[in-house]
């Protein structure tokens, strides 16, 4: 044993010397800031103002419109003012259930922000940027010419060939709407009589012109703001309050949701509790990933000292079964470090988060503390590598290049494919037949049992996989350490799997 630590060390020291091994420690904490950060910063900074024009050749949609898009922008300014009312410490009552319409109706912001003290030194309160932006149609555009006319003048402007302000050199056009006199002609109505089927609209359509579909938002205010205005006017138009139309609209039944594992007087569903059921699969994506990094290490350690004869150095002093656990052993150390850092900055950037505008970072921290997640994702990483290592080292031995270890390797990647094609399905069935068949299949143990952790398993599917995971976990160390004595020293082309196979079940000599 003495020996397979001090080769343990060794590889331990000449993983952590490596560039790849720090740049991959560091990369995690840093995805993880940037997946939460960088949309907060592109959304502030980066996403382009979309601009667009309207010609309203009907005269009856413009005023809602703007009012569409005023009501859109102020949900945000709502939403930014919640968060920094948050910050600060003492946000005003009410604030956190107000409705857009009285926010609006109360002059918005501003008579909030008299009420609430921001913290010594913190930033005062800064509107979000209006992010859709109606302008006026460039001078040479006349409005009351044919669409086809004004398409044709607009299309410089849509594909950046033009500039619509001259003076001060303004990007090019977002979009335009072309809303033609006969609109109304184009509005598709229910059949009075179905057997009619007279719901086909014979005017010509509005037109929305846009070089750039990717971002849909401009296009959805837009659709949903004449929708709405023409829904309106078919209630006047038949005697009915739009208002009180809305009313009933809104008007539902409550409904309250249980969860029967719950103790009494708790069984009522939270946001938490769909964030308790959902948390394992992102320890599921970093499980997988843990486990592929460093058998990925593993394997090209196992080579790299084959191919350069220093395997045969080394066995000169150890025997195969002492230099094969020293190699598990400290690939494990290092895989324990890069996990650990991992779970040091998720812990570190949800505590930052949490103490800020974030409540779902608080609620997150609060589940991590709170349940078993972290220790059953050590066990199963532990065990998992153990495993998957088995085979990774029953590869490496018999492969002098790594080009040889590709066919291998594409296989395997192939069977651990299947955690993250079911990553998400499982959460939704966390006790039903195909989680509980993956997670009787040992190379699948670790990932499946990981994300049915908050469904509360059968007992007897927590204790039967782990104990066969043990097992099973066990056996491959074995016959692998057979295949690693034989083919650690074997050169040429690597053996069949038949034959690889045949190592691991033949009587040691």
């Amino acid at each position: 044993m003495k020996y397979a630590l001090l080769i343990a060390w060794r590889e331990f020291v000449e993983s952590a010397k490596a560039k790849g091994f720090w740049l991959g420690l560091l990369m995690m904490p840093a995805m993880l800031f940037l997946s939460i950060q960088a949309p907060i910063w592109l959304e502030k900074t980066a996403t382009p103002v979309r601009t667009f024009v309207v010609v309203d050749q009907s005269n009856e949609f413009a005023p809602a419109i703007e009012a569409r898009l005023e009501r859109s922008y102020q949900e945000k300014v709502l939403a930014a003012l919640r968060d920094f009312a948050r910050n600060s410490g003492n946000a005003p009552a009410g604030l956190s259930k107000l409705s857009i319409e009285d926010f609006m109706a109360r002059g918005g912001a501003e008579p909030w922000l008299n009420m609430i003290t921001p913290k010594p030194g913190a930033a005062s309160f800064k509107a979000p940027r209006r992010m859709i932006q109606r302008v006026n149609l460039p001078e040479e555009v006349n409005p009351q010419t044919s669409l086809a006319t004004i398409v044709q003048s607009l299309k410089p402007y849509l594909r950046g060939e033009k500039n619509r302000d001259k003076n001060t050199g303004h990007s090019a056009l977002s979009a335009a709407l072309l809303i033609p006199t006969n609109v109304f002609a184009s509005v598709v109505r229910p059949a009075t009589d179905p057997a009619k089927n007279e719901h086909v609209a014979r005017g010509e359509p509005i037109q929305f012109w846009s070089a750039n579909n990717s971002d849909p938002r401009l296009y959805k205010e837009l659709e949903d703001a004449i929708n709405s205005e023409i829904r309106n006017r078919e209630y006047l138009a038949r005697g009915m309050d739009a208002s009180v139309i809305r009313q009933v609209e809104q008007t539902h039944a409550t409904f309250a949701s249980l969860n029967p594992k719950k103790e009494a007087g708790k069984e009522a569903v939270s946001t938490a509790d769909m964030i308790r059921q959902w948390a394992p699969s992102g320890f599921v994506y970093l499980l997988w990933l843990a486990i592929f990094v460093i058998i990925q290490m593993l394997l090209n350690n196992t080579i790299e000292e084959k191919s350069n004869r220093i395997i045969e150095v080394l066995l000169s002093s150890v025997t195969p079964g002492e230099l094969m656990m020293g190699k598990l052993i400290g690939i494990a150390a290092i895989g324990l470090t890069m996990v650990g850092m991992w779970m040091l900055a998720l812990f570190g950037i949800l505590t930052w988060k949490a103490g800020g505008a974030s409540e779902i970072s608080g609620q997150i921290l609060s589940i991590l503390k709170g349940s078993n997640l972290v220790l059953l994702f050590s066990f199963y990483f532990l065990f998992g590598y153990l495993l998957y290592a088995g085979v990774i080292l029953s590869i490496g031995s018999v492969c002098n290049t790594i080009k040889e270890a590709q066919s291998y390797m594409a296989v395997l990647t192939m069977v651990m494919m299947v955690p993250l094609l079911t990553m998400t399905f499982i959460p939704r069935d966390p006790n039903g037949p195909v989680a509980r068949m993956l997670s009787w299949i040992p190379l699948y143990t670790p990932f499946a049992m990981m994300n049915r952790a908050a469904a509360d398993p059968p007992l007897v599917d927590l204790i039967g996989t782990f104990v066969l995971l043990i097992a099973s976990t066990i056996g491959a160390l074995w016959m692998s350490g057979k295949i690693f004595r034989i083919g650690i020293l074997r050169t040429g082309q690597p053996p069949k799997i038949v034959e690889m196979v045949r190592w691991a079940f033949a009587k040691v000599r």
